[in-house]
This record gives structure tokens, sequence and C-alpha cells, in this order.
């Protein structure tokens, strides 16, 4: 394809509403999983060290990382499949062998410390001289939240994208292959920078969009009237994602966001008589005629954050004045991964002495079932330990003012809040 095509492409597909550049790529809470999934990852190579790791996916820490990857909206979906234990071909064998979970931890715990390109392909290099049943690329996606500059993530959909683009023939299944691809992938990214990013989840989102037919592609002659038809395509594929975007716009109007719901609890902590925390990466965020950390903490207690780094990312957590201890914490969950927040809520009650009180998930009312399933799921057993509650946006908004007049210390909260687990 010739280079001002694809630029046109490129440009294009950035300013799609319905493409993965606007849709996941700039999603607000992309960046901030990629802590959370690193974290979930270091808890698995722990295990499989310790020998604690288990023989089985369903319930393991691996599921739980996975699970958080396989929700990072339409990319990563089905993302977990190739890590679900098929019984009948004793895939993936890293269950049952406890040699090949070994050498899995031993690559995960790599892959983890390393810093550089060379040492990463080294480790799957590594990984695929042990030919381990059913172990493929497919746990490129765990490397991708370990290193986005250096490996992009892999699927079918990407696979084919790549290969409708450059004229390639990768396969899935080979992590030779996926090596390939991932040069090709890195020249592309080279070429077409000033488009794309530092981070190869933006051309591997291009490739997913190509894979899935969202475009079509230019042809790769130059027959003018063929690509006259295909700029037609383009522009007909630009018109309908600008429809989609208009009627997901109309049918959001009225609700709450992540921001505004963040806000309600910032207030109300405040007047209640906690001091505030606001998620790291979300107190510039503007709100009202200010930003969202206006008069709330600029830095956690020392005691709070020596916790891990993923606790500063907690949307909200409110604070005694007088001891500086954590008495409540709240993921808003808008339409994000609720298993992310879920890594983060554990982190804070296993690093603050005596525990932690209350646990909040903050959701649409229409998510109570979602939130319900996935804090259930064996991977998440030690929730339970948490009394976590489930607080819907309907009982926060209608009580909040009141709450703030009348209340006092976490009763109000307990109050409208219902009991998960």
């Amino acid at each position: 394809m010739q280079d001002s095509l694809l630029e046109t492409l490129l440009s294009r597909w950035r300013e799609d509403p319905g493409g993965s550049y606007r849709n996941w790529f700039l999603w607000e809470e992309r960046l901030k999983n990629f802590r959370s999934i690193r974290a979930g990852i270091g808890d698995v190579v722990k295990e499989i060290a310790a020998g604690s790791f288990g023989t089985a996916y369903k319930g393991s820490s691996l599921q739980s990382v996975v699970g958080a990857i396989a929700e990072q909206r339409q990319i990563f979906k089905g993302a977990d499949h190739a890590f679900l234990w098929k019984p009948k071909l004793r895939i993936p064998d890293i269950y049952e062998d406890r040699e090949n979970q070994l050498a899995f931890g031993r690559f995960l715990d790599t892959c983890l410390c390393c810093s550089g390109a060379e040492a990463l392909v080294s480790a799957i290099r590594r990984l695929d001289e042990k030919r381990i049943k059913g172990l493929g690329p497919a746990a490129a996606n765990l490397l991708y939240f370990l290193h986005p500059t250096l490996v992009p993530p892999f699927n079918t959909a990407i696979v084919k994208g790549y290969n409708a683009l450059t004229g390639s023939k990768v396969k899935l299944g080979s992590w030779a292959e996926y090596l390939a691809m991932r040069e090709g992938a890195l020249r592309k990214n080279d070429a077409c920078r000033s488009l794309l990013s530092n981070d190869l989840g933006a051309i591997a989102g291009f490739f997913f969009d190509l894979g899935t037919e969202r475009y079509p592609l230019p042809p790769r002659d130059d027959d003018a009237g063929a690509l006259a038809v295909w700029e037609a395509d383009l522009a007909r594929v630009r018109e309908e994602s600008s429809k989609e975007r208009k009627v997901r716009d109309v049918e959001a109007q009225g609700e709450r966001t992540h921001t505004e719901v963040q806000g309600w609890l910032r207030d109300l902590g405040r007047s209640l008589g906690f001091d505030v925390w606001i998620a790291r990466n979300d107190r510039a965020r503007p709100l009202g005629d200010g930003i969202l950390g206006d008069g709330c903490l600029d830095a956690l207690p020392v005691a709070v954050a020596a916790g891990g780094d993923l606790i500063p990312l907690i949307d909200v957590l409110w604070l005694d004045r007088g001891s500086a201890r954590v008495e409540a914490a709240f993921e808003v969950e808008h339409t994000t991964t609720i298993q992310t927040g879920i890594m983060r809520m554990l982190d804070l009650a296993e690093s603050q002495q005596g525990g932690l009180r209350g646990v909040y998930l903050v959701a649409p009312d229409a998510r109570e079932e979602d939130v319900r399933k996935q804090v259930s799921r064996p991977a998440f057993r030690r929730i339970a330990d948490l009394q976590v509650r489930y607080l819907p946006y309907s009982e926060l908004e209608l009580n909040r003012s009141s709450m703030a007049r009348f209340g006092s210390g976490l009763k109000s909260v307990e109050a409208v809040s219902r009991l998960l687990v």
C-alpha cells in the first residue's frame, strides 16, 4: 500500500468515534489498569514459585489477571479463552504439569523484571523451546501490559488485519510467527509514528479494526477505478461511525459520569469529617468551576502509600483526620472493569494494619447483577473477608444531601448500601 493511502486510512481511523483508537486506546481507564494487571502478574509469579498456584485455572490468580485483561473493551474480548483449561486436550499444560508451570512462572518473572526488547524476546524464545502444549502467543497479551512499547497484543483479528495490510501470512499459535509480526508492526509503527504512538496498543488496535473489516483496504494495484471505490467505501464507513457515535451520545444523555460520582463521594466524605483522597490520575479532571481534587489531600500518608502502587489509584478514599487511617474506600464502576477495582481494594486491606472496614463498589443500578457475579468468582474468594458493599448511584444521588447534614461516620453509607458477599 502506498504511504499516502496508509496515512489517509490512519487519519480516518483516528477520527472514527467508534473505532478502537477513540473507543479503547484513548479510554481514560485504560492506563489505570496497567498497574493492577502488572501487580496481578506478580501475584501469579509468587504463587507458582511458592507452590500455592494450584492445579486449576478456575479460582487461580491467573484467572483474576486474564479476566481483567479480557474486560479491556472489544480489542481484548475473549483473551481468557486461551488460558481456560480444556480437559480433553489437557491444555494449556501449565496446571497439571509442575515443570511447565514453573517454566511459565520463570517466563513471567523475567518479563516483569527485564527492561529491554532483547531480554524480552529471549524470554519468549526460551518459553517456546519448552513446547508447552496450548501455551502460545496469546500470552503476549500479558506481556503487553508489562511492556506496551515493546510488544503488541495478539489475537485472531489483529493477525487478520496485519496480514490484510501487509500481504503477510502470519499464522496463529506460533511464537516465531508472532515475533515476525512484531518486527513488521514495529516497522509500520516507525514509518507512521506521527499518526500512531510509542505504545503498540495503537497499531494493534488499527490492525484489529482492519481484521474485523471495520474499514476496507485500498487495492494493491494502481487501478484508478478500484481506488475510487475504496475511497467511497471509506467515506461511507466514516459516516456510519459518526451516526453510531451520535446514537451513543443520545443514549448517554442523563447518565452520571464517573467524575461526577467521584465528586459526590468527595463532597460527602468531607461533610462527614473525613480527609479525602482522589485517585492520583483523576484529581486534575475538571468538575464544576474547579477540578476533582479541590479540597482533597495532596499526598497520601506515608503508612498508606507504603501499601503499594495500586492504592493511590483507588477512585476515592476517606481517611480519619486524627489517625490518617483509611476508613472507607470507593471504586466507581461506571463502565469499567470491576476486577481491577477489586484488586486495588485487596491490596489496601492487606497492607493496612487492622484491615479495612468500609469497602464499596459504587455502580449504576443496572450493574448490580454484574457486580455480584464478579465478586462471587472463586478468584476473589478473599473479598468475602472485606464485607464489600454495593452502593447504587440512585441511593447516593437521592440521599447524599441528608447524609451530609445528619449523618456521622459510615453509618449513613452503610444504610443505603447492600452487602455483596
